[in-house]
C-alpha cells in the first residue's frame, strides 16, 4: 500500500479536540444519569454540535456477533433512552432475540462521550403507532415496504416501491398503519460521561443502577 494512503499520514495533524473544552465538575453531578444527559445534550445544542440526538445503538445476533449502527434519539425520561425502528429490521430481529443493547453518543466538537447500557423494552401497539404517524410520509411508505437491509436490485426498484406506498398513505380511505413500527426503550443498568481533556487526562463518571437509585464512580482515563 502506499505509504501516503495510510491512516497514520493521512490524519497527521488533525486534532482530536477543540483547544478550549467545558469543565465537567464531577462532585456536583445530578443524582441521575438522565438529568445529567439531558444537561450536557442542552449544552451540547447551545454549542452547535451537530445531531446531538444520534447515537450508536449496538446489538448482538443469534451468534453472539455485535452489529452497530446510528438512530436518532425519540425520547429520554425516566423510563430510559428510546429510538424506533421495524420489528422487521436486522436490528428488530437481534433485538427479540437479545433484548439488551448498548448506546453511545460522541460529541466531538465539545469532547463529550455517553455509554449507555441496559435490557430494551418494546413499546405498546398504541405508542408504536403514534411514533410511526409522525414520520414524514416518505418514512412511512419506506417502513411500508418492509424490505429494510435487503438486497436492492436498482434505485427504480426502490422508487417505484415508496411511490405505490405513497400513493396509499395520500388516498381517502383509512390512513395505512404499520405492524411492525416499534420504538424501544433502553432501560440503563449502568451510563458513562465521559469529558475529554487536552493532556489525556480524561474525566471518567459512571453512574449503576442500585434499587431504585443510582451509585456514582470516577474510573481511570
Amino acid at each position: 500500500m502506499n505509504d501516503q494512503r495510510s491512516l497514520r499520514n493521512i490524519v497527521s495533524g488533525v486534532p482530536a479536540f477543540p483547544d478550549a473544552l467545558p469543565q465537567f465538575a464531577t462532585d456536583a453531578a445530578p443524582g441521575s444519569p438522565i438529568d445529567l444527559f439531558l444537561d450536557w445534550l442542552a449544552a451540547a445544542v447551545d454549542a452547535r454540535v451537530a445531531a446531538p440526538h444520534a447515537v450508536t445503538v449496538s446489538t448482538v445476533d443469534a451468534d453472539g456477533v455485535p452489529d452497530a449502527r446510528v438512530v436518532i434519539l425519540k425520547d429520554v425520561d425516566d423510563r430510559g433512552f428510546s429510538f424506533a425502528s421495524s420489528s422487521d429490521s436486522p436490528k428488530g430481529r437481534q433485538l427479540q432475540g437479545s433484548p439488551v443493547a448498548a448506546l453511545t453518543a460522541f460529541w466531538p466538537t465539545v469532547g463529550r462521550q455517553i455509554r449507555v447500557r441496559g435490557a430494551v423494552r418494546p413499546a405498546g401497539a398504541e405508542e408504536n403507532d403514534a411514533d410511526f404517524r409522525r414520520r414524514h410520509p416518505v418514512a412511512r411508505a419506506l417502513v411500508l415496504a418492509g424490505q429494510q437491509s435487503s438486497e436492492l436490485r436498482s434505485r427504480t426498484e426502490l422508487d417505484d416501491a415508496v411511490e405505490a406506498r405513497a400513493q396509499a398513505l395520500e388516498g381517502d380511505g383509512p390512513t395505512p398503519g404499520s405492524a411492525t413500527w416499534t420504538v424501544y426503550t433502553v432501560v440503563p443498568d449502568s451510563v458513562e460521561f465521559w469529558q475529554a481533556d487536552q493532556e489525556r487526562r480524561h474525566l471518567r463518571l459512571r453512574y449503576v443502577r442500585e434499587g431504585s437509585g443510582w451509585s456514582r464512580a470516577l474510573l481511570w482515563p
